[in-house]
Formats: C-alpha cells, structure tokens, sequence
C-alpha cells in the first residue's frame, strides 16, 4: 500500500528531525523533493562514512529526490517559490524567521497556494520568548525533563536522539491527518512541531505524575516507578530484563525462584508496595538470578508466560527473530554504488513490510529532472 501515492512534499530540512519527517511520508508513496543548499545536508557528511557516502545520511533519506538549490540566487529562490506552489506539503526545519526572510515562508507559500500545508520543525516553536533560540536533541533532552529521569546518577541523554525523531513522527502524523480536511476543505494549514513539545507530549507517565502528586520521578536506571520487580536484573553472567508488572506475574516469579514466602511479605503485597520497596525486593530475587545464565532464565521465564528479554546489542536487534520475520532489513545501493543495508518502515500493511521504492539520492541527483517538471507545467 501506498496510501500517499499521489502527495507531492517539498522539504527544506538538514540533518535529522525534518529529514525523518520527510522519509516517514516517503515511505507511505509520497513523492518528497529535497531541497538541499549547494554543498548538501550537512548530514551529508556524519560518518560512517563509506567511499565517500554518508551510511547516517542514506539512513533517513530514501525515497526522496534531490535537487541544489542556491536560495540566495534569485533564479533558484523562484524555482523554490513555483515547487511550494505546486506541492500539497512544504516541510521546513530552519530557525523559525529564515524562510519568512527569504520569502518561503507559511504566508507567502499561502499566496500562492492556499491549499499547502506547511510543517515548521523548530526546537522550541515558531512563536513564543524562546522561539528565537536553537536547539539540538541533546539540549532539547534538557530542557524537557527527559534527562532528569535517564540514567543513575549523573544527568545522560537517551542514546537515541529521541526528541528529534519524536518531532519527525509528530510532524508526519500531523501531516496526513491534515491531508483529508485538506481534500474536504481546500484550505491548508500551518503545522507548528516543536521539539520541546513532542519530548513532552511522549512523556505522559512522567507529566501525568507531576499533575497527581506535585513530585517527580527520580532517575532509576532501568527500574520503574509503579512497577517491580521491572528492571535489568543480574545473573550469573550478566544482565537480562524481567517485566513481572502485575500481580500474577510476580507470582509466577516467586514460584519459579523458588520463594514462595515472599508473597505473604506485607511490604510486596501489592504493585504500589513493590514499587515503593523494589530496591530490597532487586536484592532478594537477584541472589537466585545469580544461580543461572540470563539465558537459562530467558528460556524459564519465557516458557512461563513471563514479559522478559535479553539485552541486545543493534547487531544483536537488527538480527532479531522477529526482525527477520518482517523483513525490516533490505538491501540499499547508495549513490557511488556501494551496497549496504537499511531499516525499513517498521509500519505494515496486511502483515506485508513497506518496501523502499527508491536507494538515498546523491546531492542533486534529480535537479535537472526536476527544473524539467516546474518548467513543463509553467
């Protein structure tokens, strides 16, 4: 399936959020034209670099075609204007005022096409006293929370640049729900995807605990506060994960450790008391996770119904079962012909993977093909 077969997407992003946005509509038929400047994304340049082709670049660019523009020529800042005019999606994701300066902006796009829809991805948003101000995943992480309750002790960001794809995922969902009051109306919007608010908005446990008690969550590694025991756990010979989140689970651990005693504790008696005890419940349960493997106890836990996995490097992830199962992992040619590898959309249709329909486009690998369509339809 392609449900967005037929949607044109102009995109004015560099390296992440904006990029990922652009694939994720890609992936469902969309026809995305990256705009990049004469020397290209600046993720164009992010190692791994393979003969002199970014693997970082290729990983949220496929499907997409590539044209050079020099935005400060009047003649290519036109052939941008006429693309918008001609698009159903413009997405941006420059410091919010540079597209109004160069007149690409929502309400000059809307002159002349009334129907776009224009997704802004900012760090903090289009408006507002911080909308002026920049803004990476890492100080993005910060400013919302999310590194006051990742890792032990010391503040870390998720190893994922998780503000940036949430903003991405944010922005394509917004972008095809807007797509059929589009169809029914004939008037487009203006999305407004800041970063600061998808970290936030992903965070409704955290967010939604400050709203009922007026405290927050303290960082507790892999443990969980409402749930235990709901962590990595150490065996023998080293870790694995164990989700026991209810009270039929935790059961099922007792019996199968061996300490049925520990369900007439008053102090476990309930998830809430687990929770709030969990430090010296870990204690407990992990001087029987030391008499096996974690593999030992992945093969009891599993066979007993009971939420567990192994701690997975990517290499060990992207080999997964399951993985392989839905054919996530395809062949990519990138644009000096080496082959490597990609991630496809996890999303599937009928239990059918998405394919990719076309390999990450070299920088202006379709300019002229483009600058032949605008001047076609003059």
């Amino acid at each position: 399936m392609q449900p967005l077969k037929n949607v044109r997407v102009v995109e004015f992003t560099n390296i992440l959020s904006g990029p990922f946005c652009g694939m994720l509509l890609s992936d469902m038929g969309a026809d995305v034209i990256k705009v990049e400047k004469p020397t290209g994304d600046d993720m164009r340049f992010w190692p791994p670099i393979t003969e002199g082709y970014s693997e970082n670049f290729a990983s949220v660019n496929r499907n997409k075609r590539s044209i050079a523009l020099d935005l400060k020529s009047e003649t290519d800042l036109q052939l941008a204007r006429d693309l918008c005019a001609r698009a159903d999606v413009v997405i941006e994701n420059n410091r919010p005022g540079a597209m109004d300066r160069l007149g690409l902006g929502y309400e000059d796009i809307k002159k002349l096409n009334p129907a776009i829809l224009y997704c802004s991805i900012s760090a903090f948003g289009t408006d507002g006293p911080y909308s002026k101000r920049g803004g990476f995943d890492l100080v993005v992480q910060a400013e919302s929370g999310i590194m006051s309750v990742t890792g032990e002790d010391d503040p870390v960001k998720c190893g994922v640049p998780i503000s940036d794809v949430a903003t991405g995922l944010y922005g394509a969902f917004a972008i095809a729900a807007a797509l059929r009051e589009v169809k029914e109306t004939g008037k487009g919007a203006h999305i407004d995807a800041s970063m600061l608010g998808a970290s936030i908005g992903i965070a409704a446990l955290q967010t939604s605990e400050f709203f009922g008690t007026g405290g927050s969550s303290p960082r507790m590694g892999s443990r969980h506060p409402r749930n235990a025991p709901y962590q990595a756990f150490k065996a023998s010979d080293g870790y694995f994960a164990l989700a026991a989140g209810n009270d039929k689970l935790y059961a099922d651990v007792c019996r199968i450790i061996g300490r049925m005693e520990l369900l007439d504790r008053e102090e476990f008696k309930s998830t809430t008391l687990r929770a709030k005890n969990q430090t010296e419940l870990a204690v407990i349960v992990e001087e029987e996770f030391a008499k096996k493997t974690s593999a030992e106890w992945l093969d009891i836990f599993g066979e007993a119904g009971v939420p567990c996995g192994k701690i997975n490097s990517y290499k060990e992830a992207l080999s997964h079962p399951q993985v392989e199962h839905c054919e996530w992992v395809a062949d990519m040619t990138l644009p000096n012909g080496v082959e490597t590898k990609t991630f496809l959309s996890p999303i599937r249709f009928n239990h059918t993977t998405t394919p990719m329909r076309t390999n990450p486009p070299g920088l202006n690998a379709h300019g002229e093909e483009i600058r032949a369509e605008v001047a076609a339809k003059s």
